[in-house]
């Protein structure tokens, strides 16, 4: 009995010496050598096996190592807690902590953020409306009739007859003169889509539609405002130009171009040498339009104008493939 009670004490002992400051570790051990079904209690199973001469003096021996092993654990309890209070003390709580990665504004959000902040200092009012539109809104009070090539299949996505996915945010400016009256000074940015597909063009994309609506607003006007967007946005020494065009819900209508921001005008592959980047479509609102919405074309005038963001941000950052902004490669858009 001698034997086995000293084994167990040195059992118990080397066991200890491994566990370092784990106290759930400390627990399992204490269990095992002093739980009601451990090792020593086993041993004090076997008492009734003892020849009675020998019983008193192995008992003894039972209750001292029950004495030294409860002694062992207590020490060893009280060196874990006191291990453990030492590492937390020693954890300097006034150091700046290590902040995680942290995501930046996508570059088509920080484009976007920048044309609003220009409008809004000019005076606009930001506005949103459905990307579910029905025809009329997209088309019909825009002055397209149902013969135009707009309507086409390969450019529009139909959810039914009436309903579509709308083709620009110019729906906005209609819903918007139908509830309020003149004067009128709005942008209205968000996405838009079309059955298209290459590197300068995607199904979805984004789009910023102005208008300016009021008694005696001038073409005059129309350029002053756009002259300082595009300053503001790309820099006061780019020059740019009014080309004359065609919008069907604008009259006269104009696009804009700017040097071209790669070759400063002097003629590259990007502008094909012609030294000029077109960037948006702009004109005189149509007076087809103000008869949708019950203005007085004798009374009001306005203008319109309409940019692709994309295209916006591909200029500004020097972009050559505009499925770049849509395939979150981190390495791409970390730059930004």
């Amino acid at each position: 009995m001698k034997e086995a009670v000293d084994k167990l004490v040195e059992t118990a002992s080397r066991a200890l010496s491994g566990l370092g400051e784990d106290p759930r570790a400390l627990d399992q051990a204490r269990i095992r050598f002093l739980g009601r079904k451990g090792e020593l209690a086993q041993l004090f199973k076997e008492l009734g096996k003892v020849p009675e001469e020998e019983r008193r003096e192995a008992g003894r021996l039972l209750n001292e190592a029950k004495s030294r092993l409860e002694q062992i654990f207590s020490q060893a309890s009280v060196m874990s807690r006191e291990m453990v209070a030492s590492r937390r003390e020693s954890i300097d709580v006034t150091i700046p902590g290590r902040l995680p990665p942290m995501g930046l504004l996508h570059p088509i959000t920080q484009v976007t953020v920048e044309i609003c902040r220009i409008f809004n200092w000019l005076g606009f009012e930001t506005v949103e409306g459905p990307e579910i539109e029905l025809d009329y809104y997209n088309f019909e009070a825009l002055n397209i009739p149902k013969d135009h090539p707009a309507r086409d299949m390969q450019d529009t996505f139909y959810i039914s007859e009436e309903v579509v996915l709308r083709t620009h945010t110019s729906p906005i400016q209609v819903r918007t003169m139908e509830k309020r009256k003149p004067p009128i000074r709005i942008i209205a940015p968000g996405r838009t889509y079309r059955r298209d597909s290459d590197v300068t063009h995607t199904p979805m994309f984004h789009q910023v539609e102005g208008l300016m609506v009021g008694k005696g607003i001038s073409f005059g006007d129309l350029k002053g405002i756009l002259t300082e967007f595009v300053h503001q946005m790309f820099g006061p020494e780019v020059g740019l130009r009014f080309r004359p065009s065609f919008f069907p819900f604008t009259e006269p209508s104009a696009e804009v171009d700017i040097e071209c921001v790669i070759c400063r005008g002097s003629g590259c592959r990007v502008c094909k040498g012609t030294g000029w980047l077109e960037i948006l479509g702009s004109g005189m609102v149509d007076p087809e339009v103000y008869k949708h919405v019950g203005y007085d074309p004798e009374e009001v005038t306005g203008f319109a104008f309409g940019m692709g963001i994309e295209r916006i941000a591909m200029l500004k950052f020097g972009i050559d493939d505009l499925r770049l902004f849509f395939e979150n490669d981190l390495r791409f858009l970390a730059q930004f």
